[in-house]
């Protein structure tokens, strides 16, 4: 399955996922930084209630990991960091993800938000993918766009569409232009 995307559109469906760090941690290989970023990634990204609204991240410190991010449900939180943790080479996992608040305006939200931005005609390609690219994360009525786009236009678009969604109370546009 990895073959079918460049590692960039990969990355780009995590949410732009790696973040490297070195805090005196155990230094680690390249080639074997790399076998594990790509063991993460693929294991994070498969599992099955990894959606839209939903941002997971990493960080790699020697052969400890840190996950990062955001989830709708509680229980993606610990079947990521048992997907990670059964990953050859790791050693430790620290946990972060974030479980979004329970809440049914949020739900609307995020629904208004990804009906606005993924039927809209330049941003509805996007929507063709298993995970979509752009991530909508909505905590108390806040909105955040994470993920990868094909142009500075699309970016734009995706943060006026989501500005028009009756409650919102703030966008940040984080969507990054993939120049691959």
């Amino acid at each position: 399955m990895e073959a079918w995307y460049p590692r960039r559109s990969v990355l780009a469906v995590l949410g732009a996922a790696v973040i490297h760090a070195s805090g005196g941690q155990q230094a680690i290989p390249p080639r074997a930084r790399e076998r594990l970023e790509r063991a993460i990634r693929r294991e994070l990204i498969t599992l099955p209630w990894y959606g839209v609204f939903d941002l997971l991240q990493f960080r790699l410190d020697g052969y400890d990991v840190t996950l990062l991010g955001y989830v709708t449900r509680p229980n993606l939180k610990s079947e990521a960091e048992n997907a990670v943790r059964a990953i050859e080479g790791v050693e430790k996992v620290i946990n972060q993800i974030e479980v979004l608040p329970l809440s049914p305006n949020d739900d609307r939200i995020r629904i208004a938000t990804y009906n606005a931005i993924y039927r809209h005609p330049a941003l509805n390609r996007y929507a063709l993918r298993a995970v979509p690219p752009i991530h909508i994360i909505v905590k108390n009525g806040h909105v955040t766009l994470e993920g990868n786009v094909a142009s500075e236009a699309d970016r734009n678009i995706a943060g006026i569409r989501a500005n028009g969604v009756r409650g919102v109370f703030s966008v940040t546009n984080n969507l990054v232009i993939d120049r691959s």
